[in-house]
């Protein structure tokens, strides 16, 4: 954990910003030197948490919620001047990297298909120089991939044998791979030893330049809180390699899938499309994965906020060959045990934020409670003439808030007030008792307004940015997860000055 030199009593501002979305790289945001400006530039200011979204590996439509692992971090975001400046690379390689001759400043949308090109010719380079590195860097090396053993082989395993049979999921490669039978493994391993070492220098080299960054973040007293989606994809590494802990067959059906039950907003709820987990093994096996993948988080985040806290009580469970949600069913949750061992296991305090937003039953807020971690307050959703509406700012009772103008999934503020109806509209400027001219600011400072610990604006709100800077738009395939900011500026410098002074005179 970040060790805070504030008050426990002091109350803070972050700025939600994926990696990906920094500047002044080419193709993608980075673990280098755009991600270094960007923790300067936070703490020169005032503002003491970064928040990120997933550092995993992307899905083929950019998300990093339904990731091939849930332990990896994702290529796109290696920087490769970094690993020429230390000599991992030749200077010369950089320039046939793919993307090498883009203008940094231009790459204002993200290109997926280029960014997995990067990275793939990323891999090859490394390894290409790889024997020309010495035996201390070797042995620096040899010694993370022991340590983290548990994930890397089954992740390189996956990607190797995934990018061989054409981008096919796992269930669909020849029997003995798709169901891991250890000679054949063995035996196909032996042939393909240079690809499965550009994953792992990928990897390795990942995870120097991000705990890099972590321990800037310290020194600047910059606390990153991360996030975890709660299921985990169904063509993933964690699923390949560990069937038995989710309800699904060797084949690859599902036999039950996550999702939600009709509501107001659908009435056939919805389908995700992700294998649940198979709780009563989990329990059997003490709860290992679940551990092993949350200590791997927490050396990447100092919190986390946890996706769908809700299924932590209970889980809707649909038929796997249902395509809605509707004929699914509640079952129950081992959350209270599980986040008793998780708590053992972080040294007596949970370091997470619970994603509790949507319809949240009793026995969520329970356990919740029970383990005293902070709630979330979404201001977006607070302004539909209901008094009682949990997200207005006079019903944010307590500390244990987080508190936000929105989020990732939810339209930019400026895009959000531009298609808000009028009566809405009047009821922001009456809490606010002024004309509203700058609606994400002022929804900031109602969130200050409050008593929650914790008050984080997405970037974009910060920069009065509308709807063509959205992240991401749920339920919608395309021009997602592809923003990325302008450059580090003097606008971008005046709203984190304007934002860490309003923080600065909180509550006084």
């Amino acid at each position: 954990m970040v060790n805070q030199s504030r008050s426990e009593r002091d109350r803070r501002v972050g700025v939600l910003l994926h990696p990906t979305a920094l500047p002044d790289s080419p193709v993608c945001g980075s673990f280098g030197r755009p991600a270094r400006e960007w923790i300067k530039a936070l703490a020169g200011h005032g503002v003491s948490v970064w928040q990120i979204l997933p550092l995993a590996p992307p899905d083929g439509t950019g998300s990093p919620y339904s990731s091939p692992s849930s332990f990896a971090l994702n290529p796109w975001l290696l920087d490769a001047e970094d690993l020429a400046e230390e000599s991992f690379l030749a200077s010369s390689a950089l320039e046939s990297l793919p993307g090498a001759d883009a203008k940094a400043e231009a790459t204002s949308v993200l290109d997926f298909q280029l960014a997995d090109a990067r990275a793939s010719a990323l891999g090859r380079a490394l390894a290409a120089h790889w024997p020309q590195q010495s035996s201390s860097r070797k042995q620096q090396f040899e010694r993370w991939r022991v340590d983290q053993t548990h994930w890397l082989t089954d992740h390189v395993n996956f990607v190797v044998l995934r990018d061989q049979h054409n981008g096919l999921p796992w269930w669909s490669w020849p029997h003995p791979l798709a169901v891991q039978q250890p000679a054949a493994l063995a035996q196909w391993r032996l042939h393909h030893g240079e690809a499965l070492l550009e994953q792992e220098l990928l990897q390795w080299h990942l995870d120097r330049q991000w705990q890099r960054l972590r321990v800037q973040a310290r020194d600047l007293n910059i606390e990153i809180l991360g996030d975890l989606p709660f299921y985990v994809a169904r063509d993933s590494a964690d699923v390949w390699s560990h069937r038995s802990l989710f309800s699904i067959a060797a084949d690859g059906r599902l036999r039950l899938q996550s999702g939600v039950p009709p509501d107001y907003f659908s009435e056939t709820g919805q389908l995700w499309g992700t294998p649940v987990y198979s709780w009563a093994r989990h329990r059997r096996t003490g709860f290992r994965w679940w551990r092993n993948r949350l200590k791997r988080q927490w050396r990447l985040a100092d919190r986390l906020r946890l996706d769908h806290f809700r299924a932590l009580a209970g889980f809707w469970a649909v038929p796997g060959d249902d395509d809605t949600a509707q004929n699914g069913e509640w079952q129950r949750s081992p959350g209270h045990e599980l986040l008793r061992l998780l708590r053992r296991d972080a040294g007596g305090t949970l370091p997470i934020v619970a994603e509790d937003l949507g319809v949240i039953t009793p026995d969520v807020e329970r356990l919740r409670d029970r383990f005293r971690l902070p709630g979330m307050k979404v201001l977006q959703f607070a302004f539909d003439g209901n008094p009682r509406n949990p997200y207005l700012p006079c019903n944010i009772k307590g500390r244990r808030w987080v508190v936000y103008t929105g989020t990732h999934d939810n339209p930019t503020t400026i895009g959000w007030w531009q298609r808000l109806d009028e009566s809405s509209r009047r009821q922001v400027g009456e809490l606010l008792g002024c004309h509203v001219e700058a609606p994400g600011w002022q929804l900031m400072e109602l969130g200050m307004a409050t008593s929650a610990e914790l008050v984080v604006s997405p970037l974009q709100d910060l920069l009065h940015l509308d709807d063509q800077a959205r992240f991401n738009t749920p339920g919608t395939v395309g021009g997602n997860w592809c923003w990325r900011m302008g450059a580090f500026d003097e606008a971008l410098q005046g709203a984190l000055k304007g934002y860490g002074e309003r923080a600065a005179t909180w509550g006084r």
